[in-house]
Formats: C-alpha cells, structure tokens, sequence
C-alpha cells in the first residue's frame, strides 16, 4: 500500500482543519440509533482540537440528489457528535460553502469544533465538481479525511478538495488502511477468507480477486448452496442462483490453479420455512429434501471451519453463514464468530471483518471488540476486496 500522510505529519496549531468524517448514521424520529461511526471519529476529532486546530466537519448523510431536504440535514447529529466528545461545544453551520459556512468557520477559536450542513445537498459535491471543491477548499488550510466508509466515492469532499490542500489520514482510516494491508496486502500466512451472503452474483469480483490471494476461501450463506448446486448437490427450495453455476465452476477452476482450497460445508440444518424457531433438521449435505431450505451450516461444517482457522494466521471475514437474523439460524455463525475472536485473543490469529450483514452478526455473536478491526464501511470496504482503487484512499497519496 503506497505511504500515505497522517496527523503525524501536520502541524495544525492555529489552521482551520477541514475534516471529513463520515455522519451518515441510522436515525428514528431524529434521535441516531447507532453511534457507532460517531464514536469511531472521536480520537481524530479529540486530537486535532486539544492541538489547536480550528476543526471544520464535513459530511453527507442520506441522497438528498444535490437539494436541501430538511429530513436529511445534519443538525440533529451535532448533539450526539458532543455527547461523544465529552459534551464540548459543536457549532453548526446552515451550509457548507458560501457566507453562512464561513461566517461560522471564520468564528471558531483554536481547538473549536463545528460541523457544516450536508454536502449533498449541493449538486458539484457528487459530481465532484471544481468549482465546488475550491469552494469547500476555500474554507480551511489543510485537509483531513477520515472517512474510509465514503472513499470508495470520487466526490468533491473526497478527491477533489484532497487536490487543492495538504491533505492526510486521520486516525481512524489510517487504522483502517493498516489492518486492510495487514490482511491482504502484506499478511502473514496461511490466510483465509470468509465470504457469505445470498447471492454470488453480487460479490464475483470478490471471489475472483481472492482465490489469487488467500489460502482457503469459505464460502457461506447462500452463497454456498450456489456453489454446491455447481457441484451437482441438490439443495432443494434453498435460496440459489442456478444460472451461475458456469460462472462458479471457472471460480473453483481458478482456485485449483492457484492452490487455494475452497471450503463448503459438508452438513446443513434445514427447515420448511425461514421462521423464528422453526422445526430443524440436519443433514449431510448431499441429503437435502426436494421440499426443504437450507438456512444454517451443520455442527461438522462449523467444527471443520475451526479447526481451519486454527491453522491460519490471518483471517478477512466478510458475510454471514446462514441466515444469522433469525434464530436458530444464527448458531453455525456465532460459533465460527466466537472461535475467531478466541484465537484473536490468544495471539494466533489476526481478523478483520467488515461489510454489514457482518458488523450485525459479529455484534450478534458479541465478538465485535474482539477482532484484530472490524471495518464500519460497507461499499468501500466491498471495494477493497474487489483489488479496486478507492479514489478517497488514492487522493491521499497525491
């Protein structure tokens, strides 16, 4: 991964900080209801403003298509975003270029906060336009981003402005680059993936960049039930993507070729319907009834998927193994989940997860502070496990 700046790097005494965090959290009826990448922006946050900097946030939150909607707008998240920080005050400014965002730039004091108003509700920050990112440039004197959940995104708070001023990691992407190039880019061996999830149609670039670079790749969720239908397995009214089956097969081909092996599970549990505590059975995998779903691996799968991880130093989870949401389809997860954080703990092993049906079952399992880093980005961290470029990332070597 090619060097990047961080706070490190900066002196920030006395600048006007532009910082970009990503507040895009779940809210109901106003109030946010996970605070996760609040929480996580905090440090980055805490020290640029005990070291003197006049911290300015930028953020999206929600596709409010380049208008200001109201519902969308980034006030109610201000309040939270101080409680985080130990109840300092958090101005906020009624946009985020123009009068009124310098107005409240223009009156913060060293080691004061503010957050702007929506990026997106300028039309020039998607369509990372230059006159915009000048306009948001024009506000500080140097840049920070800190927001690896957005950097999958060529925007104007993203790429652009990261052009127009020295630019640099904050604390939280810089953790996450170290564990993402921990993982994959230089790891220690033997590696293994886990990727889970419905449909295999939706993460082909994945499986196809992996297999190249991992030791053993486990396939879970329905994913799996698309790979054993390729394999001639009869898997029922289970959820699979048939037509892929060619496509699985040149996977499995390339795996071969570049030696890493492939783990599917060798027993399922089975029910009639995907319901809250439904009537289980379970079987080798090549027994699945014509008129039953597979929704969870079996003990022998999960006492495989183990000992596996037992002899690997390395592990990149991304997805579930069955149908975690509902119990008792969440038991094959857990307990691979709950072995993982176990060897993390004990020194033998280094995972990171991300992706959020993983983040809701890890939270499930209650193994999240656990693993080595669990990512709170979802596209992007998708992204990086594609071998793409994330422009946020690329601006920061620039």
């Amino acid at each position: 991964m090619a060097a990047f700046a961080t706070l490190d790097d900066l002196d920030v005494a006395g600048k006007r900080v532009l910082l970009r965090l990503d507040l895009n959290v779940p809210m109901q009826d106003g109030a946010v209801t996970d605070a996760m990448r609040i929480e996580r922006a905090v440090p980055t946050v805490t020290e640029l403003a005990d070291k003197g900097a006049r911290v300015v946030i930028l953020s999206h939150f929600g596709r409010p298509k380049g208008r200001a909607v109201p519902e969308m707008s980034l006030g109610p998240v201000v309040a939270p975003l101080s409680a985080a920080l130990g109840q300092r005050l958090v101005s906020f400014a009624v946009d985020c270029v123009g009068a009124k965002a310098a107005a409240v730039v223009d009156g913060l004091a060293d080691g004061e906060i503010a957050v702007l108003e929506n990026l997106r509700f300028h039309p020039g920050e998607e369509a990372n336009d230059e006159a915009f990112s000048q306009a948001l440039a024009a506000l500080g004197d140097l840049y920070v981003n800190d927001a690896f959940s957005a950097a999958h995104r060529a925007h104007a708070s993203t790429d652009g402005i990261a052009r127009l001023l020295p630019a640099a990691a904050g604390r939280a992407m810089e953790a996450e680059l170290k564990a993402l190039a921990r993982a994959l880019t230089t790891p220690d061996r033997p590696v293994a993936a886990l990727v889970g999830g419905a449909k295999v149609s939706t993460k082909l670039a994945v499986l196809r960049h992996l297999v190249d670079r991992v030791d053993c790749l486990i396939i879970g969720g329905g994913m799996a039930n698309t790979f054993l239908h390729a394999a001639g397995v009869e898997v029922g009214r289970s959820l699979c993507e048939r037509d892929m089956a060619g496509t699985v097969r040149d996977i499995v081909d390339a795996a071969e070729t570049s030696g890493c092996e492939i783990m599917l599970p060798r027993d399922v549990v089975l029910a009639h319907d995907l319901a809250p505590n439904a009537d289980t059975s379970t079987v080798v995998t090549e027994h699945v009834a014509d008129d039953m779903m597979i929704l969870d691996v079996g003990p022998r799968a999960v006492a495989d998927l183990i000992e596996r991880l037992r002899g690997c130093r390395t592990l990149i989870w991304n997805g579930p193994l069955g149908a975690f949401e509902t119990a008792p389809f969440d038991h094959g997860t857990n307990e691979v989940a709950r072995a993982a954080a176990e060897l993390t703990r004990s020194g033998s092993l280094v995972s990171v997860a991300g992706g959020g049906d993983t983040v809701a079952a890890l939270n499930n399992a209650g193994v999240t502070g656990d693993f080595s880093y669990v990512s709170t980005a979802g596209g992007a961290f998708l992204e990086w496990l594609e071998g793409r470029p994330l422009p946020g990332v690329v601006a920061l070597h620039q």
